[in-house]
């Protein structure tokens, strides 16, 4: 494919099906689709996560996954949010700084992040427009790149910055508020920002058979091979991996050993919480 046709390629929702051969799968499929198409509309209307508190709208606690803390806090951080906010605001084009300068900050709350993110910081930001049109972006800290110190140093100075760009890069289609900026104080962390929801859709991969985890995979993979040809040079990546299974071995052999390590790791999680070493709470 010439470079044109690669950077305009991409894998709809429809496409995306017709590569699944299992019609029951086919048609749960499209029942998410459907309720997360129904709850992205209830939610740009005002999010089940904002609540009315002495006349303003607030973000609504959930401990212990989203709460407010003292330093965050609308009133007594204001000066340090609306200043980090400045900068995301700097880092946007023109176009998203127009429809973002809508918008007025309303609260600030800290959020628990995923496995992928544990012991870095991540908080929620409401904003509204018109005193009633509400926007829910997170901002998350960025560290490092696990390849650093094994490849050439980055180019960009701010980690929130480099996965940004690198979103912006190999995605088709990424969240129009990305952006990035500097913490206050004395860590300075760099943190990158996005929409909190953004009729973002999980496969039910637990739900999968055989013949449609092999589907979702094929569809997975061709979105790979799309984001590494738009940010490297394609042809040469073809020649690299050439055309015996010598790679594609390689990659189902670490695979494999990848997903028995981590049946060992959740056995010794279990083990640690079962005799008392680790605590953990039902549910959370």
């Amino acid at each position: 494919m010439n470079p044109l046709d690669v950077w305009y390629a991409r894998v709809d929702v429809s496409a995306g099906l017709k590569r699944i051969h299992d019609p029951g799968s086919v048609e749960r499929a499209r029942m998410r689709l459907a309720k997360e198409q129904a709850r992205a509309v209830s939610e740009h209307r005002f999010p089940d996560t904002v609540v009315q508190q002495d006349g303003r709208s607030v973000i609504k606690d959930a401990p212990p996954l989203i709460v407010h803390r003292a330093f965050l806090d609308r009133d007594n951080g204001r000066q340090i949010v609306e200043e980090f906010f400045g900068d995301c605001r700097m880092s946007m084009a023109d176009d998203r700084r127009a429809l973002l300068d809508r918008f007025r900050l309303q609260d600030v709350a800290l959020k628990v992040v995923g496995v992928g993110s544990v012991g870095t910081l991540c908080a929620v930001i409401l904003l509204q427009a018109d005193g009633t049109d509400p926007l829910l972006l997170q901002f998350k800290e960025a560290r490092r790149s696990v390849f650093d110190g094994h490849l050439r140093k980055s180019a960009y100075r701010n980690q929130g910055q480099r996965v940004v760009e690198g979103q912006r890069l190999m995605q088709a289609a990424s969240d129009i508020f990305l952006a990035w900026s500097q913490g206050r104080g004395e860590k300075r962390r760099h943190f990158y920002v996005r929409q909190l929801r953004d009729m973002k859709l999980k496969p039910a991969v637990d739900t999968y058979n055989p013949s449609t985890m092999v589907d979702y995979a094929s569809v997975c993979g061709w979105a790979l091979a799309r984001a590494h040809a738009r940010a490297g040079d394609a042809a040469m990546i073809s020649g690299y991996l050439g055309k015996h299974e010598t790679f594609d071995k390689a990659i189902a052999r670490f695979g494999v050993s990848y997903a028995d390590q981590s049946e060992r790791d959740h056995a010794a999680f279990m083990d640690a919480i079962r005799s008392g070493r680790v605590q953990a709470l039902p549910g959370q």
